[in-house]
């Protein structure tokens, strides 16, 4: 991955962190952080960086990791869907997404249902002009059954103005019952293939935020019916290593097979920043120092982005005692899951708030 970074060029570049004035305010009982009736956090969250907060190193680029066995090299960071469709002005989600673009970020991730489809309107928006061609395009359909399944693929299809999505993956595998329905006669998997095979997309892959057995699970049948996945996301950070683990039970698996990984929420969604032990560019440099393919993280503005650059221009491997160090910090905040509540809580749960994602094709 690059050379060994030196303790005094790593405690330098997590030092830059402009969360961590933030996060020192915050060292509270972790279980009273959050509400876990509250809607998920939309808009930048209290000491993220501006625009002008952030450096970026001159003549720094982009590092870029295979994606399993597909051999697409994607960029470590991803640009997360849900956070650039909520702008008040759409303008400023085309823009956020070609400095993205601009800078090395290829890999975007987007849902069928992120923001009513407004996501995925402003990023096919977006992605006029030529910079399609510089995009490594993924979006996610909720539909568990063939017909809702290919219905919602062509709605991703119009509003990102593309005839092929790279990589789409079936959203929120989240319940026992999901891998038995995705893979049942007429279900979603079906759909995907016959997607595949007509040239509509080039991957196929899966994500869940709530258990690793449920991944497990769903890799369990798709071996069953002799199939493989391409990719597989799911929730990979600090906190993670302590509680329900996908680090410890799901990315061994999905190394060994070749699938690659995608991680998500980083940063729980603002909430381990929330705890103080750890800054924003600490959380993005442990789940970089994976074996993850890239690390998907939700860019709400200028600064926030600018920030998780940075974190992948500067990233180097880290030494085992800074892996360490940062999870006997972690350790206390991590052991019951409170910070990362789309675990323990339909915090989260998109299609569980709106059960008719998962048969109709009606946002």
């Amino acid at each position: 991955m690059g050379t060994r970074s030196s303790r005094r060029t790593f405690i330098s570049s997590i030092g830059a962190s402009l969360a961590l004035a933030a996060c020192a305010k915050n060292q509270q009982d972790p279980e009273s952080i959050v509400d876990a009736k509250e809607p998920p956090p939309k808009g930048p969250l209290p000491g993220a960086p501006k625009a002008e907060d952030v450096d970026l190193p001159a003549g720094a680029e982009m590092p870029m990791r295979t994606l399993g066995r597909t051999g697409v090299k994607v960029s470590l960071v991803g640009l997360g869907g849900f956070h650039i469709g909520m702008q008040k002005d759409e303008k400023e989600s085309i823009d956020l997404i070609r400095f993205a673009l601009d800078h090395g970020i290829n890999f975007l991730d987007n849902c069928w249902d992120y923001n009513d489809g407004d996501s995925e309107k402003r990023m096919g928006k977006a992605l006029a002009d030529g910079y399609r061609e510089k995009a490594f395009l993924m979006t996610k359909i909720d539909g568990r059954t063939r017909k809702p399944a290919a219905e919602q693929l062509e709605q991703s299809l119009e509003r990102l103005r593309t005839d092929v999505i790279d990589l789409v993956q079936i959203h929120e595998i989240i319940r026992s019952s999901d891998p038995a329905a995705c893979f049942g006669p007429d279900g979603a998997i079906e759909a995907l293939v016959a997607a595949q095979k007509a040239g509509k997309i080039k991957y196929i892959g899966f994500t869940g935020h709530k258990d690793p057995a449920i991944h497990l699970a769903m890799l369990k049948a798709a071996e069953a019916h002799n199939f493989r996945f391409d990719a597989v996301q799911m929730p990979l950070n600090v906190m993670d290593h302590h509680y329900r683990s996908f680090e410890k039970e799901v990315l061994p698996v999905l190394t060994q097979q070749g699938i690659g990984v995608l991680g998500m929420k980083s940063l729980g969604s603002g909430a381990i920043l929330q705890s103080g032990a750890v800054t924003a560019v600490e959380c993005l440099h442990y789940a970089m120092n994976l074996p993850v393919s890239t690390v998907i993280t939700g860019c709400d503005s200028m600064g926030v982005l600018k920030q998780a650059i940075k974190a992948a221009q500067t990233f180097r491997p880290l030494e085992p005692a800074q892996v360490q160090a940062l999870l006997d910090r972690t350790a206390p905040h991590g052991k019951t899951g409170k910070l990362e509540q789309f675990k323990t809580t339909e915090r989260f749960d998109g299609t569980e708030k709106n059960p008719k994602w998962l048969t109709t094709s009606e946002i």
